[in-house]
């Protein structure tokens, strides 16, 4: 009964909604678990779903026709992903993979559009989940067109320390991951990382890493 409650008044923060309107959405969902690494939607699959996420952590990964992967967008908790108010079914142009335990209600397209229809606010919250989204892949676009892969690296650092108000990534990142999220090398992302730490610029803290000079940090986003 208290997750019901708890994840009530999530979907409420999530769609600005009252109770009664969370109460129909949540009607009409079903909540499931994804192990990490497990694949919640693949490539070229056709689904009818939408997925907001409650807990956990997925990101989307296109793969070229060289057999590159590209990472396009990474999901955190409240981001919705999936076909989106098609009747038809859409065919997923990317992998969703969990990158560690993730539960996600998961809602038939065409009754959130339904739904969206019905009840302004739930349309908003979609507008807006969508705007964002779109911002941060134009970001990424222009972080992958005007930066240098090492001040992608910078860049990426930066925006994972400010997620948080002491500046501190945790746990330490994995060079290969960081690597991937910048579309660069793990030795180039070994060799930037490194020299920050040479300059003081970051600072290793047991599993955590803790940029001591941010300013510094941002004015060689370059």
């Amino acid at each position: 009964m208290k997750q019901q409650n708890a994840i009530g008044q999530f979907v409420c923060q999530v769609f600005v909604c009252p109770p009664e309107v969370g109460e129909q959405l949540l009607a009409h969902a079903q909540l499931r678990s994804y192990s990490t690494e497990v694949a919640i939607v693949r490539q070229g699959e056709r689904i009818r779903q939408c997925y907001l996420l409650v807990a956990g952590r997925a990101r989307a990964f296109l793969y070229t026709s060289a057999g590159q992967i590209v990472l396009l967008h990474e999901y955190r908790r409240g981001d919705i992903f999936g076909a989106l108010g098609d009747p038809e079914a859409e065919a997923q142009d990317t992998d969703v993979i969990a990158q560690e335990t993730v539960e996600a209600l998961i809602l038939q397209a065409s009754q959130l559009a339904l739904l969206a229809e019905r009840h302004g606010c739930i349309g908003l919250a979609l507008s807006r989940l969508l705007i964002l989204r779109l911002r941060k892949a134009t970001e990424r676009i222009f972080e992958r067109s005007g930066l240098s892969s090492v001040g992608r690296i910078h860049a990426e650092l930066l925006r994972q320390a400010q997620l948080r108000p002491d500046f501190v990534i945790s746990p330490l990142p994995v060079l290969a991951d960081l690597a991937l999220v910048v579309a660069t090398t793990r030795e180039t992302a070994s060799r930037a990382v490194g020299a920050l730490e040479r300059r003081g610029i970051i600072r290793r803290d047991g599993n955590s890493l803790v940029i001591v000079a941010p300013h510094r940090l941002e004015e060689m986003i370059l």
